[in-house]
């Protein structure tokens, strides 16, 4: 006979998702190392892949990965001077920045989507446990949408 499912509330999937996202960036920080890597940080390993292929203004950036705005700025700096990004200004708004990856932040990213493969491959060793991921991400994309709608609206 199998044990009761547990009920899982909000706040322990929160602290679930809060100590994941730092395990995960602990393994960013140590595969940054391995590869020779000490001038970025793991939070702007996370902006470099949210930029991905596209050139954006920061405020798209802020709004697709919900960054803070003063934390995005310094790291968009430091990205900046440290030439993993391009920064220019907006054809139709010069004081609006354009953002997109430079070279070397491209290689970084091609670089750490293999590293994300492998682990990928940890989780998600068969059939079910790829299937069972995809409900994960559905389910937390779902409550994403009704906290941002009660934020939004006040529905509760």
């Amino acid at each position: 006979m199998l044990p009761p499912a547990e009920i899982v509330t909000h706040l322990e999937l929160v602290r679930v998702i809060e100590r994941v996202h730092r395990r995960y960036c602990d393994l960013l920080r140590v595969e940054l190392t391995r590869l020779g890597i000490d001038d970025i940080s793991p939070p702007q390993v996370m902006l470099l892949l949210t930029i991905g292929e596209d050139e954006l203004s920061v405020r798209d950036l802020l709004e697709r990965g919900h960054y803070l705005g003063s934390n995005a700025s310094y790291n968009l700096k430091q990205l900046l001077e440290a030439s993993y990004i391009l920064r220019t200004a907006s054809a139709r708004d010069r004081r609006s920045a354009r953002i997109r990856l430079d070279a070397k932040g491209r290689h970084l990213c091609e670089m750490i989507r293999g590293v994300d493969e492998t682990y990928h491959r940890l989780v998600a060793r068969d059939a079910d446990e790829e299937r069972d991921l995809g409900v994960a991400f559905a389910m937390l994309r779902r409550m994403e949408f009704v906290w941002t709608n009660a934020l939004r609206y006040g529905d509760a």
